[in-house]
């Protein structure tokens, strides 16, 4: 993977990884205290948490997946 994003993008992925993976740390917590009911924390927590460590990733590498499938991004 070679790097195909520049310095404004890597910063913009790597605090929108950390501001999609907080409310997904918060919701599972909530489900693990059992402040909240049901399999749907569990789900859309976890997924959430998932996406920002693969955008932390992104920031990280300098690397876009939409990039790298042809997708003109602005950053």
């Amino acid at each position: 993977m070679k790097c195909n994003i520049d310095q404004r993008g890597r910063k913009a992925r790597l605090v929108a990884g950390a501001l999609i993976e907080a409310p997904g740390l918060f919701l599972v917590v909530m489900r693990f205290t059992g402040m909240v009911d049901g399999t749907w924390p569990w789900i859309v927590g976890v997924s959430l948490i998932l996406a920002g460590q693969f955008m932390v990733l992104e920031g990280v590498l300098g690397w876009c997946a939409l990039r790298a499938c042809g997708v003109k991004t602005p950053l």
